[in-house]
Parts: C-alpha cells; sequence; structure tokens
C-alpha cells in the first residue's frame, strides 16, 4: 500500500529519495566522524598544562599525538615551535586550524544542498501534476469527474509532500552539525589561546 502510494508521485518522488539518502548517508558520516574528535577539553589542557609547566615538551608532543581530534592536532603544532615568540606559535597553530576546519565542515554543504533542492523538487512535481490535470480536462473537453483527475491530483500533493518532509529534516540535521563544528571551533580557539599564552610565558 505505501509503494502504490509512493508510486502515485510520479517519478520525481525517485529523485527526492536519492536526495534523502544522500542527506542521511552524510549526516551519519559526519556524526560518527565528529563523535570520534570529541574530547574531554577541560582534562586534556589541564595535564598538558602540567607538562608545559615542568617544561617536559616532548612528553606534551606525545600525549597531543595520542589524543584525536582537531584541539590536539593544532596544540602538536604550536609545541612543535614552542621555542618560537609569541606571534611565531600563534602563526603556525592558525595555520595548522586552517586545515583542521575544513575537515570539519567536509559534506555539509551536500546536507545543505539536499535541504534546499527538496522542496523544489517538490514543487516541479507539483507543477507537474497540475499539468497532467488540465491536460487530461483538455482532453475530455471539461466532461470529467474527480477520478479522472487523481493521478494528476496525487503527483501535485505527494512531491510537495515528500520533498517538504525531507527538506525539514536534511535542515534540522544541518544545523545540528553546524552546532557541534561551531562548539569544537570555539575550543580549538580556547585552546589555542591558552597555548600561546602559555608557551610564551615559559619562553
Amino acid at each position: 500500500m505505501s509503494f502504490f502510494i509512493f508510486n502515485q508521485g510520479g517519478p520525481l518522488m525517485y529523485l527526492i529519495l536519492l536526495g534523502s539518502v544522500i542527506g542521511l548517508a552524510v549526516f551519519l558520516e559526519r556524526i560518527f566522524h565528529l563523535h570520534r574528535a570529541r574530547i574531554n577539553t577541560e582534562q586534556f589542557m589541564e595535564e598538558l598544562r602540567a607538562l608545559i609547566r615542568r617544561r617536559r615538551f616532548d612528553e606534551a608532543i606525545g600525549l597531543c599525538r595520542r589524543t584525536p581530534g582537531p584541539v590536539a592536532h593544532i596544540l602538536t603544532a604550536g609545541l612543535s615551535c614552542s621555542s618560537r615568540d609569541r606571534a611565531g606559535i600563534r602563526e603556525v597553530i592558525e595555520d595548522a586550524g586552517v586545515h583542521e576546519v575544513p575537515r570539519l565542515e567536509k559534506n555539509l554543504v551536500v546536507l545543505a544542498t539536499v535541504a534546499h533542492v527538496s522542496p523544489l523538487l517538490g514543487l516541479l512535481g507539483t507543477v507537474v501534476g497540475m499539468i497532467r490535470a488540465f491536460m487530461i480536462i483538455q482532453e475530455m473537453k471539461g466532461v470529467v469527474n474527480p477520478s479522472d483527475l487523481a493521478g494528476g491530483i496525487w503527483e501535485a500533493l505527494l512531491t510537495t509532500a515528500f520533498g517538504l518532509l525531507v527538506a525539514i529534516l536534511a535542515y534540522v540535521a544541518y544545523n545540528c552539525l553546524v552546532a557541534r563544528v561551531g562548539k569544537m571551533v570555539l575550543e580549538m580557539e580556547t585552546s589555542a589561546n591558552e597555548m600561546v599564552n602559555l608557551l610564551s610565558k615559559e619562553n
């Protein structure tokens, strides 16, 4: 029954379905990636702070390399040039951050595209369905039963509803991921500033 209803939406339903599958795949992949990149930043910085104050830079670099995520990656770069001045350390950390942020945002544009294109496909299906209905009216010279127009109306309503549903879910998923990325970028900036201050003080 559900397949019959889906099929009544016409070929555009399959394009919207393809978009929903792509969006779901991107969302799951990003959630998994961001989950793996998450660390207890406060605890990590506490351990790192203690090592730096004891000038055990090699151990601090080792701790960063064993720790997953962008925060540890950019701090590794900073520790590797701990002998530089404040401006030099900051520059190295910022350069490392420039490479980390795109990794966090990878494929988010695909999810945003699904959220924007799905309702447009639904609208296109609505137009196609109404064209079909008016073609039937013209062919039958205005003498029609509601059942004669059912196919076009089905197509118009189903594509609109399905397109909007996929768009809403994709938009919510996109905002969820953007919020997570934003939080991690903020942690990167905070940790980077603290690292610059610590290393400058030690130098």
